[in-house]
């Protein structure tokens, strides 16, 4: 009896570069290991475009136009390596260099080039809120433009001259919370790629909010209010921290967090809808950054338990390098009082003060908090606060 002739796949008059292949690869798969597949057509090339491309495939090739299913019919994914899983329970505590760009999951080609990034295993970048908190933080994206930028300013000069050095003020503390998050960005393996969303989306919030800062400082004014040396020095030690999750406990827990409390202090005392509004939508992204900072220092302390030191050391090192700088610059300081007042009344001047002692003690006390929550005890957690930076940030 002789053996039954190979099954066909008739490809017509497509080329085999034309969509022929597809059906070729489709009808082959269905094939078992050992099987033969004879390819019919009208195609003149055919038979010589055939054996190219199953030399490619590493598929054998009888004659002019049967192919041998064999497991070398995955051709060039012989020795594909996945990337960890596809969802979240997938991560991997070291994701391989030759992972490179690819989804978490995905079968990375052998020979794919090694792409090293700095930041490059689970105890030093994930948090399992990750995900969520991108999701979060991408249906809570405003545009500027809603914001009413028709309020008419009608407060005196002097009350609107404190509105433009504050949002002056918080411009370039804004460009150093997105340059610190862009920084890292790029570092991070892309297995972690909720990790990356989270920091693309930090840093697209404060590129928005130093749109709507800026231009509040020149709703009403020509020019922006003063820069001062000290404050950019307090600045240029967050970008000057190489460390990832130092800088995490520098910008988002300590810096971010006193911030906050900053901009709510602003929504109460703004002088005007307009204002209030910033600092509200404002604060809602930064609350985002600092859950985010908690979250990811929580999830590296848990397994690198020797880390409490390295940010206890941090915050004295950065507390050293500014002591002979004089922190909040009288400018803000005073803007911020006047705000507070409303006015130029004794009662009223005595009241702001009053009122931006409570706002430096309540960033202490959050502060506290948040160290707290990362399981330092209370006098730890008071002594650490008193060495924050006298600039908030």
């Amino acid at each position: 009896m002789s053996p039954a002739a190979p099954p066909t796949v008739d490809v017509g008059a497509l080329p085999l570069a034309a969509g022929g292949h597809l059906l070729v690869r489709r009808a082959l798969r269905a094939l078992p290991d050992g099987a033969r597949l004879t390819v019919v057509g009208t195609d003149p090339t055919l038979a010589l475009d055939l054996r190219a491309w199953a030399r490619g495939q590493g598929v054998p090739v009888e004659g002019e136009r049967t192919l041998v299913r064999t497991p070398a019919a995955e051709g060039r994914w012989r020795g594909a390596e996945r990337a960890g899983g596809a969802g979240p329970d997938g991560v991997v505590d070291v994701p391989s260099p030759r992972w490179g760009l690819a989804l978490r999951g995905a079968a990375v080609e052998a020979g794919s080039p090694a792409l090293h990034f700095p930041l490059a295993t689970k105890a030093e970048v994930w948090t399992d809120e990750a995900a969520r908190m991108y999701r979060k933080a991408a249906a809570a994206q405003w545009d500027p433009a809603s914001l009413p930028w028709d309020t008419v300013v009608d407060h005196p000069a002097e009350v609107e001259d404190a509105v433009v050095q504050v949002m002056t003020y918080l411009v370039e503390n804004e460009v150093a919370a997105l340059l610190v998050p862009a920084r890292f960005l790029a570092q991070v393996h892309p297995h972690f790629r909720e990790v990356l969303q989270v920091l693309a989306v930090q840093a697209a919030d404060e590129a928005r909010h130093i749109e709507v800062f800026a231009r509040r400082a020149l709703h009403v004014r020509d020019v922006p209010g003063l820069s001062t040396s000290g404050g950019q020095t307090s600045l240029a030690t967050l970008l000057a921290e190489p460390d990832f999750a130092l800088s995490t406990f520098l910008l988002s827990v300590l810096g971010e967090g006193s911030f906050l409390t900053l901009l709510w202090f602003l929504a109460e005392h703004a002088p005007d809808p307009l204002t209030r509004a910033i600092a509200r939508a404002t604060a809602t992204d930064e609350a985002r950054h600092v859950a985010f900072g908690l979250a990811h220092l929580g999830a590296h302390l848990a397994a690198e338990p020797d880390l409490r030191v390295r940010l206890v050391n941090a915050v004295t090192r950065r507390h050293q390098a500014l002591a002979g700088t004089a922190g909040l610059n009288e400018e803000v300081h005073d803007a911020l009082l006047l705000l507070a007042a409303g006015g130029w009344e004794h009662a009223q001047l005595a009241e702001g003060a009053a009122r931006v002692t409570k706002l430096a003690a309540d960033m202490d006390e959050g502060r506290q908090q948040r160290l707290k929550l990362l399981g330092f005890d209370a006098a730890e957690a008071e002594a650490m606060s008193s060495l924050h930076t006298r600039n908030f940030m």
